[in-house]
């Protein structure tokens, strides 16, 4: 049977191509919104981070009404690290709205979301979005998705797929590339092109879970789309979990989506996008079922982890001063409860109990989790990311990465040279707009780690670099990421500007006076390889001749704040990262510099 009235679409692209823009158009036009509501720019953004970064780490479900037809969107992730988020949000649509920058063109996570898309032979839409931008090439841009779509062997009805030209920020769609007056002609097309959801609607209930959110009254509430049959409020339920075990329950509360808001239904059917709440151990990838029917839907696979790190409790002389949640206990539970919802997350147990080792798909995929626990409160230490590394028959292999750099002309070879000191192999090496050449490596993972932020140093900040994990492949050798150590406070105490203006000449620093510090924190960057000892904490006495303040005013140079994600790739194996709500410090994992010396002999 079919459900005419419905049309369920995941809108997905690269990131900051205009997803939540265009989701946001749609709304408004729809009339979701009243004339005299105040409503927030890129509404399906709702976490903190995202609004902060302005990208879209968890997958958001709305819907709006075109006429009879209700569309159900889900708002997917651009970022490669959130493909999981991606994959899920896929798995509930009947099509996919694929948005590329007017200007930008195709780029690596559009392959990367289009690939995903292609693998469950999902029928597409293309936005060619941002059609005021200037420099726009739309018909060029066109001719580079066709490329892409050719080389991702697309079915001729992928390759014949609509274009609509649009410009989300302004509120307009159009066939041609001339601007059009409102969104319908991309809802028009929407209706027209993708099919509606289908199945049997008289057969027994079958739900896949997509999604986990929680509520403090009703708990925990599994979200996903009605592939057979209908449930209705009450209905007592199978669940077939994902590890092949069955569970009872009942459902207490159904909720449907119905724009912005989840609304209380006694009955939906095949085809919608539903919201239950009532079954306490329920999680993404289990079947929820007729009670006399327990038949489980295959779930995505999901791509798996390629970095790795230790998170371990802060057993530093500063620990417990800032955070709520300072135990292994708290830690443990905070870590096993994101893998709840985080489907590309893996959390495993460590020979002690107060460490826990976590993988995830990228640097920014582990960087959102910690900057989410020190906002809740938790406090703990996290070791430098290593990249995950297999065997098969008796050869090793690492991930490798396609990267893909536009910088301006003048830096290229400044990036050729840098990248092959991280073994990247130049693949290809194009012409762009305006000045700017995009180079093509392919790169070993753990080659990443740090290499964003060396490129930005090195190009004034005008470089764009973005990347795609390739495959995994024998060993490339060593990489020498560091090529400097750090400068390490002497003693406990709180920085003084004489002791800060003595260590200056040795390299830049990371703090400033009137900062507390403890023997073994890294508070500066050696400006030559190997770590060095030095007083930040020293000051000027008083003698019979002179005051301590008589001289002329010390001229400290400012210190090199650095975010979460730079402290990260700035710490060496020896070295750890203190995350508290209010800080973030590096340190020696040895505190102590006698019995540090004394480990480094023995190496």
């Amino acid at each position: 049977m079919k459900r005419e009235n419905i049309r369920n679409i995941a809108i997905i692209a690269h990131v900051d191509h205009g997803k939540t823009t265009l989701v946001d158009a749609m709304l408004h036009q729809s009339g979701v919104f009243r004339e005299n509501e105040q409503v927030a720019e890129r509404v399906m953004d709702s976490g903190d981070i995202e609004r902060e970064r302005g990208i879209t780490i968890l997958a958001k479900n709305t819907s709006l009404r075109y006429g009879d037809i209700k569309i159900n969107i889900i708002d997917t992730p651009g970022h490669a690290d959130f493909g999981g988020e991606v994959e899920r949000g896929l798995k509930m649509a009947d099509g996919v709205v694929l948005l590329i920058d007017a200007f930008e063109g195709c780029m690596p996570q559009t392959r990367f979301v289009i690939k995903k898309a292609f693998a469950l032979h999902l029928p597409v839409i293309t936005v060619i979005n941002k059609m005021d931008r200037p420099g726009a090439r739309p018909m060029e841009v066109v001719d580079e998705m066709l490329e892409l779509f050719l080389d991702l062997d697309a079915t001729d009805e992928q390759l014949d797929c609509p274009v609509v030209f649009a410009s989300s920020r302004s509120g307009w769609a159009s066939l041609t590339t001339e601007p059009g007056e409102d969104m319908r002609p991309l809802l028009d097309t929407i209706v027209r092109t993708f099919p509606c959801p289908q199945g049997e609607e008289d057969g027994p209930f079958q739900m896949m879970v997509s999604n986990i959110d929680y509520d403090e009254y009703t708990g925990r509430i599994a979200i996903g789309r009605i592939e057979r049959g209908s449930v209705a409020l009450g209905a007592p339920v199978s669940i077939c979990r994902h590890d092949g075990t069955m569970g009872q329950g009942k459902v207490s509360a159904l909720y449907t989506y119905e724009n912005l808001k989840r609304e209380p239904a006694e009955k939906a059917g095949t085809g919608e996008i539903i919201a239950i709440s009532g079954i306490t151990d329920i999680n993404i990838g289990d079947t929820i079922c007729d009670k006399e029917h327990p038949e489980a839907l295959e779930f995505v696979q999901i791509d798996a982890p390629v970095l790795t790190m230790t998170f371990s409790v802060n057993d530093g002389p500063f620990a417990g001063q800032d955070g709520s949640y300072v135990t292994s206990r708290h830690l443990r539970a905070r870590l096993y409860k994101e893998l709840e919802s985080n489907i590309s997350l893996k959390v495993e147990d460590t020979d002690t109990a107060d460490a826990f080792s976590v993988s995830g798909r990228g640097e920014l995929h582990l960087s959102v989790l910690i900057e989410n626990m020190r906002r809740q409160g938790y406090e703990f230490l996290v070791s430098k990311p290593k990249v995950i590394t297999k065997e098969e028959n008796g050869v090793v292999l690492e991930p490798v990465e396609t990267v893909y750099i536009d910088v301006p002309n003048e830096y290229t070879g400044a990036v050729v040279e840098s990248a092959a000191l991280r073994k990247g192999v130049l693949m290809n090496m194009t012409p762009t707009a305006q000045s700017y050449t995009r180079v093509e490596f392919e790169m070993p993972s753990r080659g990443l780690i740090g290499f964003r932020s060396e490129l930005l140093t090195a190009t004034k900040g005008t470089v764009v670099i973005n990347s795609l994990l390739k495959d995994y492949e024998p060993y490339k050798g060593d990489i020498a990421t560091r090529n400097r150590g750090s400068l390490v406070a002497f003693e406990t105490g709180e920085t003084s500007g004489y002791g800060l203006f003595n260590t200056q000449d040795r390299g830049a620093l990371f703090l400033g006076a009137g900062i507390k510090v403890y023997e073994g924190m890294i508070v500066g960057e050696n400006s030559r390889p190997g770590d060095m000892n030095v007083n930040v904490c020293k000051k000027k006495h008083a003698t019979n001749m002179r005051a301590s303040g008589s001289d002329e005013a010390l001229k400290l140079t400012p210190p090199r704040n650095l975010s979460l994600e730079q402290c990260l790739e700035f710490i060496a194996d020896d070295e750890l990262l203190e995350v508290t709500p209010k800080t973030l410090r590096m340190r020696k994992r040895i505190l102590n510099n006698e019995l540090r010396a004394k480990a480094a002999a023995r190496k």
